[in-house]
Formats: C-alpha cells, structure tokens, sequence
C-alpha cells in the first residue's frame, strides 16, 4: 500500500512560480514511475509530467520548457517546479505512482494563478 501526500499548491500571479512536493509513504521496497496530473474545472484529468524511476521524463507539450519533473528516490518524493504560470494552468494538481502494478493517487493540491 501506497499513501501519497501533495504539498506546495496556493495562489500566484500570472509570471510566478510555485514548486509542488509529493511523499509517498507506507509498505513498499521501492517506487517505478511517478508523475503529476491536473483537473481544471469542468475538464478532464490529464497528464502534466511524469518521471521514471531512472529519471526519465516526459511532459505536456504546453508545460515543456516551463516545468520541471524530478524526484529523490531516497526520500520517496516527486517534485514538480512550475515557471511562468498562466491561469491556464490553474487546476487541482495531482500526485501519482506506479507500484506493483498498480496505480497511487494523492488528495490533490490547488493551484490557482491570477491574471
């Protein structure tokens, strides 16, 4: 069993900056993949940056070059630093992980960026 806890979500202006933590914790030898999904209002969830256990990673074509994906095995996180914030990134951020086959959500943080 897999407990994910996301921090770091608030309010910023368009511009800003804001990094997201995530810390799994519970019964387990060691994470594969973790990654950051979004829901905004009224939309579906979608994929915003994932990362291999070997530190592989793959973003949302709109978040490339703004947004970066990293983790710390050791401490079982998955980071994610968010640049030039826009209100369309405002959404629910969601943190994921993959063991054993099976798939890990977290609560969800808010990110709401003012224009």
């Amino acid at each position: 069993q897999v407990q994910l806890v996301e921090s770091g979500g608030g309010l910023v202006q368009a511009g800003g900056s804001l990094r997201l933590s995530c810390a799994a914790s519970g019964r387990f030898s060691s994470i594969g993949a973790m990654g950051w999904y979004r829901q905004a209002p009224g939309k579906r969830r979608e994929l915003v940056a994932t990362i291999t256990r070997g530190a592989n990673t793959d973003y949302k074509d709109s978040v490339k070059g703004r947004f970066t994906v990293s983790r710390d095995n050791a401490k079982n996180t998955v980071y994610l630093q968010m640049n030039s914030l826009t209100p369309e990134d405002t959404a629910v951020y969601y943190c994921a992980a993959s063991y054993l086959g099976f798939d890990y959500w977290g609560q969800g943080t808010q990110v709401t960026v003012s224009s």
